[in-house]
């Protein structure tokens, strides 16, 4: 009976779990994935809540289209890259702060060789500028004011190394069960969970989170208007999609790119087959076990299996009777159908 959604304090987990069992399905196996971070620029965030019905679509096409060109770059020839893209839209104190988590492939498909690319080594420094490009580009392209041109030039001259990136080192299931499950706790959380909730008198709101800055935990206390303000910013515009596909992952193409993607990794060698896991689908029984390590269906005193009898809700009162079910001759019903 949750909502299920990615901004509740309670409910994420379950949104969570699902999202890990959707992505799970949709990956290569024998492909190794990475975790790219590609992040905006402090003077760009009011910008993009402002206008983020036009420009946060236009942002996460814009990941692709880097990937994509720095990919094709390294190697030389014309790649395309496989991406999940996640748009972000908090920091790890609850402000706004745009980013995208991308599980991207570590590497690309060579139509023209009909072979798969494997990169081993990304370069940091050549990622960095060239997302400054893409992502400058695309706001002088989608937004176009003074104002924006003027940032745009601003951010040149202050970042003349490029913009912060994140590439996770390495094959990203390396501790984790695979490689949606590491990945989940980053793109599927709610701003601030609520065992971060320190202290709440009515009036203000204490909580905590590790700084990036200072690599230290923080304590911090705004008002309760604040508080709801900074989760409230992170609800997007009404039917935007914060979870897409492009490249190799698109969903219409994913079946028909799947053979091919497996006789071009066939074609290579060095490539770690089953990089991937395949998870099954959590229930409420096994969530609640993982979590509490207590079977809900197994009862406390007896140790026998029990089922559900009735449901009682403190507002609706009784919502379910089995006893009910039973007078109703519901049970009666089926079995004679289904007799012979």
């Amino acid at each position: 009976m949750s909502c299920k959604s990615s901004l509740c304090l309670r409910c994420a987990k379950v949104y969570a779990d699902n999202w890990v069992d959707q992505v799970s399905k949709v990956l290569h196996e024998g492909v190794i994935y990475r975790h790219i971070i590609l992040t905006v620029p402090a003077m760009f965030r009011t910008t993009f809540y402002q206008h983020a019905a036009v420009v946060l679509s236009a942002f996460m096409r814009c990941g692709r289209q880097c990937l994509d060109d720095f990919y094709s770059t390294v190697k030389g020839k014309a790649l395309k890259g496989g991406y999940i893209t996640v748009l972000h839209t908090h920091g790890r104190n609850g402000q706004y702060h745009p980013h995208l988590h991308i599980l991207a492939t570590s590497g690309g498909y060579d139509a023209q060789g009909a072979c798969w690319e494997h990169l081993q080594y990304l370069p940091y420094q050549l990622l960095r500028r060239q997302w400054q490009w893409h992502l400058l580009t695309m706001l002088r392209q989608t937004l176009k004011t003074e104002a924006i041109h003027r940032l745009v030039d601003t951010c040149f001259r202050k970042y003349p190394d490029g913009l912060v990136t994140n590439v996770q080192k390495g094959a990203v299931p390396t501790q984790a069960h695979s490689v949606a499950r590491y990945v989940a706790k980053y793109v599927v959380s709610p701003p601030i969970s609520v065992r971060r909730i320190d202290a709440y008198d009515g009036v203000r709101v204490t909580y905590h989170y590790r700084s990036h800055r200072t690599d230290r935990m923080e304590h911090e206390t705004v008002p309760v208007d604040t508080f709801i303000g900074r989760m409230v910013q992170h609800a997007l515009p009404k039917g935007f999609q914060r979870i897409r596909y492009y490249g190799v992952q698109a969903t219409k193409t994913f079946a028909k790119v799947k053979m091919v993607i497996q006789a071009a990794l066939a074609k290579v060698e060095g490539i770690v087959k089953g990089a991937v896991k395949i998870i099954a689908r959590l229930t409420y029984r096994q969530r609640y076990e993982q979590s509490t390590g207590r079977d809900p269906f197994r009862c406390p005193h007896c140790g026998k299996e029990m089922a559900v009898w009735r449901i009682w809700h403190p507002t609706y009162g009784v919502i379910y009777d089995e006893g009910e079910v039973i007078k109703r001759g519901t049970y009666t019903f089926s079995t004679q159908r289904a007799g012979p």
